[in-house]
């Protein structure tokens, strides 16, 4: 179940993020919150992407808030990243 405050803190990062990291070869997925593509590189557009990001909400909210960095939530396995360019430390903080 999805609430309400948290889908909406998602979907306002995920806009912020898709502003900073602009392009379309990684996909950001926060399930079932929302999904973006974002950062400068080869175009997705069918298919399963070549680089994907996923993680829940709560670690994309630690993450963007600098609550955790992105070493750690890779390293706990909170954070799911593959292919290149699946990594958002140059675009972090986003506030």
């Amino acid at each position: 179940m999805r609430d309400p405050e948290t889908l909406t803190e998602v979907k306002k990062y995920l806009e912020l993020l898709s502003k900073k990291a602009p392009g379309f070869s990684v996909e950001v997925r926060i399930p079932p919150y929302g999904a973006i593509q974002c950062i400068e590189g080869p175009v997705h557009r069918r298919g399963t992407p070549r680089a994907v990001i996923e993680m829940d909400a709560k670690t994309f909210i630690a993450l963007v808030t600098c609550e955790i960095s992105w070493e750690e939530g890779v390293s706990s396995g909170s954070i799911i990243a593959s292919g290149e360019r699946a990594d958002l430390t140059s675009y972090l903080p986003l506030l």
